[in-house]
This record gives C-alpha cells, sequence and structure tokens, in this order.
C-alpha cells in the first residue's frame, strides 16, 4: 500500500504516464525523422493538451457585466481610461508597447501617444502590459511579473498582496483579487492626486479607494439591474460592493481569453498532422536541446516560478524608497531574499506570437529578438541597444528612459545574475523554434469580444 490506503501500483500512475507521453512523443518524433531514438530519449515529456477543464467555472451573467466593465472607463480616476486600454481584443489581450502608457495617455497600441497638455502622463508605466490569455486556468497561483499576488492565507483572506490585510473577503479567486490593483495605481489607471479623490484616497490607504469606485457604479442603474439580475442576494445600490465587481471583471476575464485550440494543443491531443515539419523540428528543440521546457513547463507552459535573464533596464523601473536610482529588481522587492534578484516569473506561451514586445519590460520587438537572448542572455545584454525597443516619445523622458541601462555597476549586477546556461542553435534551429512557438497561437481571440458602448456612456477604446 502508498499513502493513504491507496494501492502500490495506482501510485506509480503518474510516472507511468509521464514516461509514456515520452515515449509516445519519441515514436512520433522518430516517425517524422525527425530524432533518433538516442536523442529522443533525452526530451521532456510532453504535456497534457490544455482543455476546458483546466480552467475554473465562470457565471456568464457575472462575465457579461465584468466585459462592460472591464471597457468601461468609469473605473479610473479621471473617466479616461479603462482595463481594455491595455488589454485590447484587437491587441491580444496587450497594448501592443513595451511599456505602458496608462491613465492620460491618447490613442492605442503603436498609436498611442503620453497625451497632452496638464492630461499628459507623469511617467510610463513600469512594466510590459501582460496577456491574459488562460490566467483562469486551475493551476495558477501567483499575478503579475514579480508575483506580488498569490494564494495564500497569510492575511486571513486567502491572499498574499500588496493590500495586506485590506483585501476585502468575498473574492472568488486569484483574477478577481488582480483586478483591483490597476484601479489603485497612479500610473495605470488611478491618476494624480491632485486630480482626483480617487488618486488621493490611495495615497492614505490602498482599500479607501475601491468604495470610491463602487459609489460611482452604484450610481449607473443598469449595472444595479444587471448585478440585481445576476444576484439575488443584490437588492439594490446599497448591496453593491467592490467585491461584486472585482468577481465580475475576474469571471470576465477567466471566460474570454482561453487559448486551448492551437495547433499544439491540437497535436498533443492526438492530431499528428496539426504540426508541419518545421513546428516538429522546433517542439524537438523546444523539449530537448534548447532547453526552453526547464522553465516553460507543464499544460500551462510555465513553471510559475521566477528566473534572472538579464534584460535590460529601462524606464522608470519600480523603485523602492531606498533605492539610489529607477531600477528593477524583480521578485526581490517583493521577498527580500538576495537570491531573488532581477527574477521575473515564467510567461505561458499560448499565443506568444501575437503578444509582443517581449519581455517584463518588452526589450523585445521581436519574437526573435527574444528567442536569442535567452540562448546567452549576457552576450544579449552586451549587444542590447536602446533603438531595439519602441517607446512612444516623449522629451521629458528622453534624458531618463535608459539611466538606469547606462550605469555601469547596475548593468554588472544583472550580469552577476542569469539563472539559464548558454545554449548554441544554429541560425535554421532557431527558424524551427520559432516556427513552433507560432504554432501556440490559437483562433480564439475572444468569447464575447470588445462591447460597443458601456453604461456609463463614457467613450470606448
Amino acid at each position: 500500500m502508498s499513502g493513504r490506503g491507496v494501492p502500490a501500483w495506482r501510485s506509480d500512475v503518474p510516472r507511468h504516464l509521464a514516461a509514456g507521453r515520452t515515449l509516445l512523443a519519441a515514436a512520433l518524433l522518430g516517425l517524422a525523422g525527425l530524432v533518433t531514438p538516442a536523442e529522443a530519449a533525452g526530451l521532456t515529456p510532453l504535456p497534457e493538451p490544455l482543455r476546458e477543464v483546466d480552467f475554473h467555472a465562470y457565471d456568464p451573467s457575472l462575465a457579461e457585466i465584468g466585459r462592460l466593465l472591464f471597457y468601461d472607463p468609469v473605473l479610473s480616476g479621471n473617466r479616461n481610461i479603462s482595463c481594455g486600454t491595455c488589454h485590447h481584443h484587437d491587441l491580444a489581450s496587450g497594448d501592443g508597447l513595451a511599456l505602458g502608457v496608462g491613465e492620460g495617455g491618447m490613442g492605442l497600441g503603436l498609436k498611442r501617444t503620453t497625451g497632452e497638455g496638464a492630461d499628459r502622463i507623469e511617467k510610463r508605466v513600469p512594466r510590459n502590459a501582460s496577456a491574459l490569455f488562460n490566467l483562469g486556468a486551475r493551476e495558477i497561483r501567483v499575478l503579475f511579473h514579480d508575483g506580488r499576488l498569490s494564494i495564500d492565507d497569510i492575511f486571513g483572506n486567502g491572499f498574499n498582496s500588496p493590500a495586506e490585510e485590506y483585501l476585502p473577503e468575498g473574492l472568488k479567486g486569484i483574477l478577481a483579487a488582480q483586478a483591483l490593483f490597476p484601479l489603485t495605481s497612479e500610473t495605470e489607471m488611478a491618476g494624480n492626486p491632485e486630480e482626483n479623490k480617487i488618486a488621493g484616497a490611495a495615497y492614505d490607504r490602498i482599500d479607501y479607494v475601491w468604495p470610491l469606485l463602487v459609489e460611482r457604479v452604484r450610481g449607473i442603474a443598469d449595472y444595479v439591474d444587471m448585478f440585481r439580475e445576476a444576484d439575488p442576494e443584490i437588492g439594490g445600490p446599497g448591496d453593491l460592493s467592490i467585491v461584486h465587481i472585482a468577481n465580475a471583471l475576474g469571471d470576465f476575464i477567466n471566460s474570454e481569453w482561453r487559448s486551448t485550440d492551437s495547433a499544439f494543443d491540437r497535436y498533443l491531443a492526438g492530431d499528428a498532422a496539426a504540426l508541419g515539419p518545421q513546428a516538429r523540428a522546433g517542439m524537438e528543440l523546444f523539449y530537448g536541446k534548447a532547453q526552453c521546457a526547464r522553465c516553460h513547463s507543464g499544460t500551462l507552459m510555465s513553471d510559475q516560478e521566477f528566473h534572472a535573464l538579464a534584460l535590460p533596464h529601462f524606464g522608470p523601473g519600480r523603485t523602492r524608497r531606498f533605492d539610489p536610482y529607477v531600477r528593477d529588481v524583480g521578485r526581490m522587492a517583493e521577498s527580500d531574499r538576495l537570491e531573488d534578484a532581477y527574477s521575473f516569473r515564467t510567461p505561458m506561451l499560448r499565443n506568444v506570437a501575437l503578444t509582443g514586445p517581449w519581455g517584463h519590460n518588452g526589450a523585445y520587438a521581436s519574437l526573435e529578438g527574444i528567442v536569442r537572448h535567452h540562448l546567452d542572455p549576457v552576450a544579449a545584454l552586451d549587444d542590447w541597444t536602446p533603438e531595439m525597443v519602441q517607446l512612444p516619445p516623449d522629451e521629458r523622458f528622453a534624458r531618463v528612459d535608459f539611466i538606469s541601462f547606462e550605469d555601469r555597476r547596475e548593468r554588472a549586477r544583472l550580469r552577476a545574475r542569469v539563472d539559464i546556461d548558454p545554449v548554441s542553435l544554429s541560425d535554421r534551429e532557431v527558424s524551427d523554434l520559432i516556427a513552433f512557438l507560432e504554432a501556440l497561437t490559437g483562433e480564439d481571440k475572444g468569447r464575447l469580444g470588445r462591447p460597443a458602448r458601456v453604461p456609463s456612456g463614457l467613450p470606448v477604446d
């Protein structure tokens, strides 16, 4: 017997299944003439295909409300930006920029500017706007580039988050919790304290922001009516809380951006013809020689851990109070552990070909660029130049955008903290690897899509 009365043979089933998948992968690749049996023996086991059952359940009525709130600028301090501005359907749930342009900016994607006059932005958003595909997966326990939100009951509310004990109870999951934080960010959605009381409230205490936003939503009859239909316990505007709003946003994100139908997923499900020869060669590299699967592992193609890759620093950074200049130390800012310096969360890879620029700060405008950086991070850092990144121009930032990149000591620290070993690939192999990454693109780019209008009557980006 093994464990709690489980027969020993059953406790070995996962191991035997994994071994079987490895042998199956080896057989398929061998039949395709791509690898020898000896080479195939070194492959990392292929994951299971990603299926709908791997995701949390959601309420369709709440998801529809969340869709409207997601694109409604009413949740921003100055009513001029929405979640959808930086996570847009037309931009593969991102914004197409290396570093985001938040509250005060104008336009979408590469046409977005830093704004005009007194309303223009004070600084760039410190990090790249992450894509939202498959964030509703049950497996996910940590979010944000630095992992500052995770499932953990350290504060008695189910999460370890920037709000600590002030995060409200009753949130359906980590996606609902995540939705609350951009609303409190000065550079993202709240604005500057002198502009509106919501931004001012964020400086007093993070949770003071949310009741002010709830009051706005309570004043819109269409939202109140929809919430009442979705939840019988909501009798009127006074019963509506920030938890209801967060749960609606979370259910929308969970249900909207699910990618389970890529060529790779079809291949894993048994359709051997789903991947062409070049993509299959790239898959062999990904799970073998290129060592990509050491971090991009499992069904979601992410180990949900943090790794240092020596990506170049630029922009405002997420500077801590005691930092002498702008920089971004990544996970260390949250963990206070020196070994976490410059480490960032491993991103998932479904639709990766659509979700550039790539890197936690969008340092590379091409998929090939970020792939080659992974092959030799230190050499790539040494070869990187500011001309390689796309930043909306603004003369106010020109003198400060690359201060940390130009600092010799900071570059030395980056070079000293690299978690992956160099890998040598030919140009043909790099092309094959990119072909495989392109085969991770799914057909479904959004279940409900962008609404034409929102109940507040404000413009929809």
